[in-house]
């Protein structure tokens, strides 16, 4: 099974990061990559993808949206070609941003009812393929040298000809925060599961009661990493759940009758996932990026520094 298609959601308006996000897409905050260039959020989401070998793209975001990353993405490679003329590392930047704006179209979610229903937004572009799922305010971190982690996710997705979400074991006061699954562990195979049951965002005494994995260290569930590879079958279970007039439309049902009418995988994928939405989740994004990149040492020097003057300003004890 070959996978070409991604989707990234980039709907929602980030309440979380108020007051920037009021004003401008939260997908187009700035961060400092691994190459040491700094890039939009929803740039960097994409050259993962592209880089992980997929060659088209849809953004599902609010009305009106597309315009703007359209304009903005113009506008930022008309600057670098300016202000940086004859510099190759611009030119290159620029070159990757006409490759994004080729490779990419908009599909827009017309009113809020989910985020089920923003990805029933891309049924259109995805035209009965299997598709990369990503989102619009997640950043990743792999722990595989040259192997990023969509990379990791489309090879299993590949090799096995099914749907595949990516999971990472997490800590049992965090599965508040996700979607969290459990299943059978795949004889011979490491750290990929067969798909049993998924809750979102359980509360920890559902998760002790259902969601145990054996073969997890104790105190650790499998979350969703914010990354998946679906097959078309997910948008005749969304459609269903549309034509019930839902207000809220959510994916993890859909997933959750994936699972018990087709082959469903989760594969621990071997890196960090980064939810910019969180309190300081940009900050932490920044600094894993600076960590794992190009600007290693410089990122490095500015958090011992940061640290050395906050203990100077702490009150000496007698």
């Amino acid at each position: 099974m070959k996978i070409k298609k991604a989707v990234i959601t980039a709907a929602a308006r980030g309440v979380r990061l108020y007051p920037v996000a009021d004003t401008i897409q939260k997908s187009m905050l700035p961060v400092v990559d691994v190459d040491g260039l700094h890039k939009p959020v929803i740039q960097i989401i994409a050259e993962e993808a592209f880089s992980s070998g997929i060659e088209e793209l849809c953004i599902v975001c609010a009305p009106g949206d597309g315009e703007r990353y359209l304009a903005a993405f113009h506008s930022l490679r008309n600057n670098l070609l300016k202000s940086y003329q004859g510099i190759d590392w611009a030119k290159q930047e620029a070159e990757k941003i006409d490759h994004l704006l080729s490779r990419t179209q908009f599909a827009e979610q017309q009113e809020s009812r989910g985020y089920g229903h923003a990805v029933y937004c891309a049924k259109d572009f995805v035209n009965g393929e299997p598709f990369l799922l990503m989102l619009g305010d997640y950043l990743y971190v792999s722990d595989v040298p040259r192997q990023r982690c969509a990379a990791q996710l489309l090879e299993l997705a590949g090799q096995e000809e099914c749907a595949v979400s990516a999971v990472n074991p997490t800590i049992e006061h965090q599965v508040s925060r996700y979607g969290t699954v459990t299943g059978k562990h795949l004889a011979g195979q490491v750290g990929i599961y067969q798909i049993d049951k998924i809750i979102e965002k359980p509360s920890l005494s559902l998760a002790e009661l259902e969601l145990q994995t054996p073969g997890l260290r104790a105190g650790y569930y499998l979350c969703f990493f914010g990354m998946h590879v679906l097959t078309p079958a997910i948008f005749t279970i969304l459609e269903s759940q549309l034509t019930q007039d839902n207000a809220n439309v959510l994916l993890t049902p859909a997933l959750q009758e994936l699972a018990a009418s087709d082959k469903y995988l989760a594969l621990e994928v071997k890196g960090s996932r980064y939810d910019l939405s969180r309190k300081q989740g940009l900050l932490r994004a920044q600094i894993a990026l600076g960590l794992a990149g190009e600007a290693h040492d410089e990122t490095l020097t500015t958090l011992v520094e940061l640290l050395a003057e906050a203990n100077a300003r702490k009150p000496q004890q007698s």
